[in-house]
């Protein structure tokens, strides 16, 4: 079956590298990927497969409807979304759109989304229970996994696999994570209301910015004492605004920021933590405070049979070299883990790092991708999904 599964790969290969440079040149934003849905839903309805439209707001499902033999769901995640940055590739088929790009790798992801759809379609002997496709909108503002699952995308699913593309690994290659994927992600907001006076008379008013400094260095002093060193915390203050003159003292101020955690236990302490350290300093200088602490995504963990059919599937698949697990996770965030909280399913890395040249990271202007890494990534997910199916899990 898996070389069965390569040489259709490989006769998609120059229509799914086509596919791939169309939806680069037409990227959208998250919650406007109306053509991209569009295109999406006409290739698999080509392709046999049951779709439905408008599925969270923009995303598309399209359902492999299985021999009839299985009754499991097993789903396949993929993200459709650009980013709202101008692209420098100067590619042939760099963005049409000023100011929107595939800076993030989700032309890459619909890809090969379809590619194991197209593949899996011209498989009927091989037994496969029901795959249902998730083509999601606006992974990049952690909004369109929510409005999937609200919308039944992951009704009656068993488990569910994904991979998101990584320009430090070679194309040609996967990166296998056990357990932690990704980290939980919340945004955070603290307003201090002090008192205003003249800038030279300070013991007369309350200070909102200098108390905020006072918050924010204690803040990161803190995780280092605080904290267990072995659970990593990332507090980010982004954004700070406050003052109306630089000769008065600023009555208010506020400051906005990301906070990234790996561990459930240090996630669902972190609001009082940080309240406690933000409340004690406003006592002691008399000020007040608002916090809005609000929760964003979880940490994606991998389930571990399912992690384990990927590496099967990726060993068996290519050489040794081409497999490599990963011991550490990333404090990125993914809304993948909203699936994990609907049924069990694991995300791997798909290489896409170019040989010879420099790679630049996710989201930036000039972020490229090996095209090679395609059939790769077609080729280890359509056979992860048939061993799938080929185990009683």
């Amino acid at each position: 079956m898996l070389a069965k599964i390569k040489h259709l790969a490989e006769t998609l290969n120059p229509r799914l590298i086509e596919i791939r440079r169309h939806l680069h040149a037409h990227p959208e934003l998250s919650g406007q990927e109306y053509q991209t849905a569009a295109y999406v839903a006409g290739v698999l309805s080509s392709c046999g497969l049951q779709v439905k439209e408008e599925v969270g707001k923009t995303g598309v499902i399209g359902q492999l409807p299985g021999t009839g033999k299985d009754p499991r769901i097993i789903a396949l995640r993929t993200d459709m979304d650009a980013l709202p940055i101008q692209e420098k590739t100067h590619l042939e088929y760099a963005s049409s759109k000023a100011g929107v790009m595939h800076a993030c790798g989700h032309d890459v992801h619909t890809t090969v989304g379809l590619g194991v759809a197209m593949l899996l379609s011209q498989l009927p002997e091989a037994e496969l229970g029901k795959v249902r496709f998730l083509f999601q909108p606006a992974e990049e503002i952690a909004q369109g996994a929510s409005w999937m699952i609200k919308d039944g995308a992951m009704q009656d699913v068993q488990a569910i696999f994904g991979m998101h593309v990584f320009p430090s690994i070679p194309a040609r290659s996967v990166g296998i994570r056990y357990g932690s994927l990704t980290a939980a992600a919340d945004d955070l907001e603290i307003c201090i209301q002090g008192e205003s006076g003249h800038g030279a008379r300070p013991h007369e008013a309350i200070d909102a910015i200098w108390i905020a400094a006072q918050i924010m260095t204690t803040l990161q002093q803190a995780i280092s004492r605080t904290q267990n060193p072995l659970r990593p915390l990332v507090l980010t203050i982004g954004q700070i605004s406050g003052g109306r003159a630089p000769n008065v003292i600023a009555d208010s101020c506020r400051m906005t920021g990301t906070v990234r955690s790996l561990h459930p236990e240090t996630h669902a302490n972190l609001p009082r933590w940080i309240e406690g350290i933000v409340a004690n300093i406003c006592q002691t200088y008399q000020a007040k405070y608002e916090i809005n602490y609000r929760r964003g995504v979880p940490s994606v963990q991998n389930d571990t049979n399912l992690t384990k059919i990927l590496e099967e599937a990726s060993r068996e698949s290519w050489d040794k070299e081409q497999v490599q697990i990963l011991t550490e996770p990333s404090l990125g965030a993914e809304d993948f883990s909203l699936y994990l909280e609907q049924a069990p399913g694991s995300m791997f890395r798909l290489g896409v790092g170019r040989s010879g040249v420099e790679n630049y990271p996710l989201h930036h202007p000039q972020f490229q991708v090996d095209e090679s890494c395609i059939i790769t990534g077609v080729v280890t997910l359509s056979y992860a999904l048939y061993k799938y199916f080929q185990q009683n899990l």
